[in-house]
């Protein structure tokens, strides 16, 4: 197991679900901090700040600023940035993602967009739908913040802002442009970020489908916890597999800890 300078991790099904603490999680994360080990907060989700992430976690115990955490609004506003010269976007998300874009200059905006971005949101309708199928069908570049078709709650696994995309991109026959975990715009701006290679960091997540294969795809090393979508069986009949496993963070820091000792 050899030693790694940089952690990116997964929040929800990792660190809590929901309103639901992991305090496995927490013991772990106070490690790193405690070792100055750098880390990114990296999440799908694009509902929150960087600050409205940062206080959540804080709530829970973990030691957590806001440039610590990386979300999908951050990199879709950044990859939109940077390819939409003229960013004219129509939005359907909630407050982290349209501040983002704001941040980045992007003129949000009903009329003729280039582009439409689509998060999580938990005021979607209809309307909203036509709108963006209009816009695409004009041409504009259907762009989703992630793919993750579920999230982890305190109440079950509730829609993800994949399913939105899926229905629009259904509605329209236009593929969309996915940003965040498992493809690979998010893990190269959040590199960057860190200042680290992708063969020194560890990707930490509950989710297969999206935090390992995004680690795989990237290059990295991954760490698969048992806290949230994965279970065991999923884990054992499917084909993507992670390059550690663990019941849930205490149980992969203490297997590290013992094998430095070891050494």
């Amino acid at each position: 197991m050899k030693e790694y300078k940089g952690y990116f991790i997964d929040l929800d099904g990792t660190l809590y679900r929901g309103t639901e603490l992991i305090p496995e999680a927490l013991e772990f994360v106070r490690e790193l901090d405690q070792k100055g080990i750098p880390h990114l907060y990296l999440t799908n989700n694009s509902s929150r700040t960087p600050e409205q992430v940062a206080d959540k976690l804080r709530q829970f115990g973990f030691p957590a600023r806001p440039g610590q955490v990386y979300t999908t609004a951050l990199a879709t506003a950044q990859y939109v940035q940077e390819n939409f010269p003229d960013a004219r976007v129509y939005v359907i998300g909630e407050e982290g993602l349209l501040q983002a874009l704001k941040e980045k200059g992007c003129r949000i905006t009903e009329e003729h967009p280039n582009a439409v971005v689509v998060g999580i949101d938990r005021g979607f309708t209809y309307e909203k739908m036509k709108k963006a199928c209009l816009a695409i069908r004009a041409g504009a570049t259907l762009i989703g913040t992630n793919a993750d078709r579920a999230l982890p709650t305190e109440e079950g696994l509730l829609p993800g802002s994949g399913s939105l995309v899926a229905g629009i991109s259904a509605a329209t026959g236009v593929k969309p442009l996915f940003i965040g975990k498992p493809e690979p715009i998010i893990l190269r701006y959040a590199l960057k970020k860190l200042g680290v290679a992708p063969e020194e960091v560890l990707i930490v997540g509950d989710n297969l489908d999206t935090d390992i294969r995004a680690g795989i795809e990237g290059g990295m090393d991954t760490l698969l916890v048992f806290t949230g979508i994965t279970t065991p069986e999923m884990a054992e009949k499917a084909e993507i597999k992670a390059t550690y496993t663990a019941r849930n963070l205490r149980e992969w820091m203490n297997r590290a800890n013992e094998e430095r000792r070891a050494h």
